[in-house]
C-alpha cells in the first residue's frame, strides 16, 4: 500500500522543483507556472468520481495497474513540450490517470480489511503518497542539474513503468469485491453521498487542505529562488526533504485518531499547520525550512484523519465516496495553484501567506462545526 501511494504521487507535484527554470525557459508568468501544477490537480478532481464508479463495475487491481501504465505515457511526452501550454496539456493527461490509483486503492483497503487494519493501512498508504510527493520533487530537481529537466522526465516515466510491473506482481487480487455495473444504482448512491454529512464535510476539509499545501509548496519555490536566497533547483529539491517528516508522522497519527477521534485531531493539526505557515515569514533560511516542516506535518495529519473519517463512517459506495472526496480535495489544490499565482504576482510571498492562513481558518471552522464527533474507539 505504501509503494502504491508512492508511485501514484511521484509525478503529481514533481514540476514544483523546476518552476523557476520553466519561467525562464518558456518566458512564463507566475500564474502560468502555477497552472502547470494546477493542470494535473484539476484533471484528478474531474476524474475522481467517474473512475470510482467505473471501478465499482470493473474491479480494483486491473484499474490500479492500467492507470500506472497510462501515467507513464504523458510523463514521457512532457520531455517534448515546445511551450508552457503544451506542458500543461501533458500534465493534465497525467492527472486523468491518477484517480485510477488513488480512489481505487482506498476502496480496495476498505473492502479487503476491517477495523484497526483499515486505519493502519490507510496511514501507510498516505505515508507512501507523502514519500512519492517528496521523491518526485527531489529527483526531478537533481535530475535537472545532472541531465536537464527534459531527460529527467524520461527517467520518471521509466520509474512509473517499473511501478506498474511491481504492482502487477505483488498486489493480491480482490477477494471481497462485488461488481456493481448498474449505472442507475451508482447515480442513486451519488445522490445519497451529496447529502451525506460525513462525505460533504470531508470534501470541504480536503479542499482547504490541498489549497494550503499546493499554494505553499508551489510558490515558496519562487520565493526561495529569488533574492536573498537564490537557491538552485537542486537546493530547492533538498528543501522538500521536510516532506519526509510526513512518512513518520502519518502512521503515528493513527494513535491520535484512536485516542481523540477525527474531529479533535483535525482541529489541532490545522492550528499546527497555521503556525508553520507563519514561520515561513521569518528571514533566515533555516526558519523557513522549520516553518515548512511544521506546516506540512499538520497537513499530513489532517489528510490521514479525513480519509480515515470516510473509510470508517461510509459503508456504501466506498470508491464513489472516495472519488467525491478527491474531487473536492483536488479542486481545492487547483484553486490554490491559481489564486496563489495571482496573489504571489501581486504581493510576493508575504501576501500569499495571508491567503493560506485565510483558507486554514476556513478548515478550522469546517472541522469544528461540520465533523461529527465520533467516539475515540470507533475512530
Amino acid at each position: 500500500m505504501g509503494l502504491i501511494g508512492m508511485f501514484a504521487f511521484l509525478q503529481v507535484y514533481s514540476v514544483q522543483a523546476i518552476l523557476p527554470v520553466l519561467i525562464t525557459d518558456f518566458a512564463a508568468t507566475e500564474v502560468q507556472a502555477g497552472m502547470v501544477v494546477g493542470a494535473t490537480v484539476l484533471a484528478i478532481a474531474i476524474m475522481s468520481p467517474f473512475l470510482g464508479m467505473l471501478s465499482d463495475a470493473v474491479g480494483r487491481k486491473v484499474f490500479i495497474v492500467g492507470a500506472l501504465l497510462f501515467l507513464a505515457i504523458p510523463t514521457a511526452l512532457i520531455a517534448q513540450s515546445p511551450s508552457i501550454g503544451w506542458m500543461g496539456v501533458w500534465r493534465f493527461l497525467q492527472g486523468l490517470s491518477v484517480p485510477g490509483i488513488t480512489v481505487v486503492t482506498i476502496a480496495y483497503i476498505g473492502e479487503e480489511f476491517e477495523g484497526r487494519a483499515v486505519t493502519e493501512l490507510m496511514s501507510f498508504y498516505v505515508s507512501g503518497s507523502v514519500l512519492g510527493g517528496f521523491m518526485g520533487r527531489f529527483l526531478l530537481g537533481h535530475l535537472h542539474e545532472l541531465l536537464g529537466w527534459r531527460a529527467g522526465y524520461y527517467v520518471m516515466a521509466a520509474m512509473t513503468l517499473l511501478g506498474a510491473l511491481w504492482v502487477t506482481k505483488m498486489l493480491p487480487a480482490s477477494r471481497q469485491f462485488v461488481a456493481n455495473p448498474n449505472f442507475r444504482s451508482a447515480i442513486q448512491t451519488l445522490g445519497e453521498h451529496l447529502v451525506n454529512r460525513y462525505v460533504v464535510t470531508a470534501c470541504l476539509l480536503g479542499a482547504c487542505v490541498l489549497f494550503s499545501l499546493v499554494g505553499c509548496f508551489t510558490f515558496i519555490n519562487l520565493h526561495l529562488a529569488d533574492t536573498p536566497y537564490e537557491l538552485s533547483t537542486g537546493a530547492l529539491a533538498n528543501i522538500f526533504a521536510v516532506y519526509l517528516l510526513g512518512v513518520i508522522i502519518t502512521p503515528l497519527s493513527t494513535t491520535l485518531l484512536r485516542r481523540f477521534g477525527s474531529a479533535r485531531t483535525v482541529r489541532v493539526a490545522v492550528v499546527i499547520s497555521m503556525l508553520g505557515v507563519l514561520l515561513t515569514l521569518v528571514a533566515p533560511l533555516w526558519g523557513v525550512v522549520i516553518g515548512l516542516a511544521v506546516m506540512s506535518s499538520g497537513v499530513f495529519i489532517t489528510q490521514s484523519a479525513t480519509i480515515s473519517y470516510i473509510a470508517v463512517n461510509v459503508k456504501k459506495g466506498r470508491s464513489l465516496a472516495s472519488g467525491l472526496y478527491y474531487m473536492g480535495y483536488y479542486a481545492g489544490g487547483t484553486l490554490g495553484a491559481w489564486l496563489g499565482g495571482i496573489t504571489y504576482a501581486r504581493g510576493q510571498w508575504s501576501l500569499t501567506v495571508w491567503l493560506l492562513l485565510f483558507v486554514q481558518v476556513l478548515a478550522l471552522l469546517i472541522a469544528s462545526f461540520g465533523m461529527i464527533k465520533t467516539k475515540s474507539k470507533a475512530a
